[in-house]
């Protein structure tokens, strides 16, 4: 299997020869919690977030993907956190991720159950300890120390 996925990522880099470009999302609850789901693919806990589509400008993206993955609605995004973009920061194919903050309001629930696992709201410190998916400890971390970052 890691065969064929090292292929087709390389077939995918021949055809297209560019990143694709997605989102982080770090939604904040009124009472300062983020939230995070625990994705299907790998088991970890990660940012919201996802693919933009073709048609689709960022804002709505974030919007989309964030009420796919939790179930919540965008009340205000906030500020650009970073733009992301290391070959290696997404083990599946090479993207660029730019990584907002902004208010969510609603019910916490998974609605895309092929993609995320369980979706919780955490204070800075009850983020779940160790490696979370792909950069995201990074995309916090950053976030966190009030950096707009650029890598």
């Amino acid at each position: 299997m890691r065969r064929l996925w090292h292929f087709i990522k390389n077939v995918m880099g021949v055809i297209f020869r560019h990143p694709v470009t997605g989102t982080s999302i770090i939604a904040t609850l009124a009472d300062g919690r983020i939230v995070m789901v625990k994705r299907r693919d790998n088991g970890q806990w990660g940012l919201p977030g996802g693919m933009v589509d073709w048609g689709e400008d960022l804002p709505t993206a974030v919007h989309r993907e964030l009420a796919e993955e939790t179930g919540l609605e965008v009340a205000k995004i906030k500020r650009l956190v970073g733009v992301y973009s290391h070959p290696d920061r997404d083990p599946r194919v090479h993207s660029i991720c730019v990584v907002v903050e902004v208010e969510a309001v609603g019910q916490m629930q998974a609605l895309d159950e092929m993609e995320v696992m369980d979706v919780q709201a955490f204070y800075r410190d009850e983020i779940p300890p160790g490696k979370l998916s792909h950069d995201h400890s990074r995309q916090l971390q950053d976030y966190f120390n009030g950096l707009t970052t650029l890598a």
